[in-house]
């Protein structure tokens, strides 16, 4: 008798070292689009903090050091803004059975001593999203160090996006409708709207910060319906070991001038 595989659960999965793993659910959902860049890379170390089997169990409170939630300077005002930015997000989760869930990213939270760099966060996720990802089967696995040096929400948003995709041998494009394109970017309604206005100012930018930091590289393809454009082909490749490990040497290099060297406008900064 042939017995099926056995699927792995998500929380079960073990990250390795510098990565995060990430549950589709939380990756590809409806609701998040006014989140900042910094609410986005706050969500993740408090996801990434808290993986594992106990994230799926109702009412489990977790704790970490405020200081491990701070990007340089960042004041504590900055903190609590994206926290509650977090606490009112409802996100749209649309299951593989045809159901629909509607979840907050973020439930109770308590900072202690807030005034004092050794200060903590306590928190809990909602007990609905712990019952919806204790089920979870499908994930993408992050580089932490890569989504730390994005500059933009769409950039850190593709990059997730693809990064659940990139490792299926079945598919290496996938055509999306442009309104599902839009929400997976994180494209607030009424924002950028014309393709020419959200491909300058959110597609080209993430493309280029993906191609240049990510272990793969990223194409946007827009297709028409008559003279409209309505959708894009998404396609996706893993790079070759020289490209990887251009990635990689950018990755090491000052922010500063980023831009200007991925985009071939000066040479190459190297390393003394």
């Amino acid at each position: 008798m042939t017995t099926s595989p056995k699927t792995t659960r998500t929380l079960d999965v073990r990250p390795g070292m510098g990565e995060m793993v990430k549950p589709v659910e939380l990756i590809e959902f409806r609701g998040a689009a006014r989140l900042t860049l910094h609410d986005r890379r706050l969500y993740n170390i408090l996801l990434h903090h808290a993986f594992g089997p106990d994230l799926a169990t109702e009412n489990r409170r977790f704790e970490i050091a405020l200081s491990d939630l701070k990007d340089g300077h960042d004041s504590n005002d900055r903190l609590i803004q994206s926290i509650e930015a977090l606490m009112r997000t409802v996100v749209t989760i649309r299951r593989g059975n045809g159901r629909t869930e509607r979840v907050q990213l973020l439930g109770w939270n308590d900072i202690s001593d807030p005034d004092r760099t050794r200060g903590t966060l306590r928190y809990s996720m909602p007990p609905e999203l712990a019952v919806l990802l204790r089920d979870s089967t499908v994930f993408a696995k992050l580089e932490i160090e890569v989504m730390r040096n994005f500059t933009s929400k769409y950039a850190l948003a593709l990059y997730e996006a693809v990064s659940r995709r990139v490792r299926l041998r079945h598919m290496m494009t996938e055509l999306l409708d442009l309104s599902d394109f839009r929400e997976l970017l994180g494209v607030e309604g009424g924002k950028l709207e014309g393709y020419g206005n959200l491909n300058k100012f959110a597609i080209s930018p993430a493309l280029v910060e993906v191609n240049a930091l990510a272990e793969f590289s990223v194409s946007v393809h827009p297709q028409k319906t008559g003279k409209r454009i309505t959708g894009v082909l998404l396609g996706w490749a893993m790079k070759d070991e020289g490209g990887r490990r251009a990635a990689w040497a950018e990755l090491q290099r000052p922010r500063v001038g980023r831009r200007a060297r991925i985009t071939g406008t000066v040479e190459p900064w190297t390393p003394e």
